[in-house]
């Protein structure tokens, strides 16, 4: 059994928008919340966790709309396609907020932005394991997250090529451009993937885990759902880590590292250049190895990462090759939770399940900005790094209980077998 690249790649292309989108809002939000408007680092990350807020109660409904709709165009794809052209409508919106400096203004598109994104996160990343056996997710999440980094990467450079050292940024052309690249993104994605025939194509095909559907809304068997709470719990400690350090680092780069301009955006690029190369090994190390002992080696070199550059209080270049391991840590996490996630569900509630997985990182990313921010503003801005270690060191001890969905994956048999492209 062989992945199908091609159609990975392409299903790739809405993480990419995603990822482009959210690399963007993590790292320039902060900046105009708190150079333009003034807000302290609380009510900055109260403002940051709004939309995980939505995520919290919109991701489970629209990945379980999206398990039950059929249209023409597939159950996943209309929500894509509406949720894009909403997005990128309302997020050019913010940097004319910005430049007016109207907090009202900018507050309401915000949230226009925010529950444009939610209403298409689930079913956008619903569409992998849908097309996709399950012991080839993870070689096959590798892809879809590599096709993410490449848009953060997209959005890191225009920050680093765009913002200025000095004097007040307008920020326009960054937010139009990553609109533009959404659209030509989901666009090729919605003439390249034609969902109801790929699902007839897998059905002629006897693709086992199609034949092993069973009916939505089955219960778990207690074993698995106790390890299903802990893999939950892992993900939400995890992301409750990692992203008290990607929704601060701008201004921690700024204010703590002295770095200008938008000379932070080349540091975030290392890190996440080095999970481009990872993902796709990251997947292929599980296969070997299994999935939870993949993710354990990538949360304990989190947690080293982090406790080093704990003991920073100035850029130096040894920062950029934590970075890099941080990169490799985080794809080893990254490509292969979901799956675990995915594995333990029934055939027919992947959407759903895909819900919960995001329901556990939105939590953490609800209260992680708030509380991490409040270290920041009133113990300072040294506490990041060691906020980020002692969490992480919670998400191992979680991890290690969980038992299940480690389904390991088919290898390919030769090198020429890895690079095939099905057609």
């Amino acid at each position: 059994m062989k992945l199908n690249y091609r159609r990975t790649f392409f299903i790739g292309l809405a993480f990419m928008s995603i990822s482009a989108f959210w690399q963007l809002y993590d790292s320039l939000i902060p900046l105009i919340l708190k150079n333009t408007f003034n807000i302290g680092d609380t009510w900055a990350g109260a403002i940051m966790a709004i939309d995980n807020v939505l995520a919290l109660f919109m991701l489970p409904i629209f990945g379980a709309l999206s398990d039950r709709v059929d249209t023409k165009i597939g159950k996943r794809m209309p929500f894509i396609v509406g949720g894009t052209i909403a997005a990128v409508i309302s997020m050019v919106l913010l940097p004319v907020a910005d430049n007016i400096v109207s907090l009202p203004f900018f507050v309401i598109a915000l949230l226009f932005t925010l529950v444009a994104m939610s209403t298409y996160r689930s079913p956008a990343v619903a569409l992998m394991p849908d097309v996709t056996p399950k012991q080839l997710r993870s070689q096959a999440n590798g892809i879809i997250n590599l096709m993410g980094a490449l848009g953060a990467i997209f959005s890191l450079a225009l920050i680093s090529f765009l913002v200025p050292h000095t004097g007040k940024p307008d920020y326009l052309s960054i937010f139009a451009t990553v609109a533009g690249l959404m659209i030509v993104a989901v666009t090729i994605l919605f003439f390249t993937i034609k969902e109801n025939e790929i699902a007839v194509e897998m059905e002629d095909d006897g693709v086992p885990e199609e034949k092993e559907k069973t009916v939505a809304g089955a219960k778990m068997e207690p074993a698995v759902k106790r390890s299903f709470i802990f893999l939950l719990a892992s993900i939400f400690f995890w992301f409750f880590s990692y992203n008290a350090v990607t929704t601060a680092f701008s201004k921690y780069a700024q204010d703590y590292l002295g770095i200008p301009g938008g000379g932070f955006a080349n540091s975030l690029m290392l890190a996440t250049a080095a999970a481009v190369v990872a993902f796709i090994p990251a997947g292929f190390l599980a296969a070997r190895i299994g999935r939870k002992k993949t993710i354990l080696g990538g949360i304990t070199l989190l947690f080293i990462c982090f406790a080093v550059a704990a003991t920073f209080s100035a850029y130096t270049p040894f920062l950029n090759i934590l970075l890099i391991l941080i990169g490799f840590g985080w794809a080893s996490i990254n490509v292969n939770s979901y799956p675990m996630v995915v594995e333990m569900a029934k055939g027919s509630d992947v959407g759903r399940f895909t819900g919960y997985y995001y329901t556990a990182s939105m939590s953490a990313q609800i209260l992680t900005p708030i509380l991490s921010g409040f270290f920041l503003e009133f113990v300072g801005y040294r506490t990041l790094f060691p906020y980020a270690a002692v969490f992480m060191a919670i998400a191992f001890l979680t991890m290690s209980q969980v038992k299940h969905g480690d389904s390991k994956a088919e290898m390919p048999t030769s090198t020429i077998e890895m690079l095939d492209v099905d057609s």
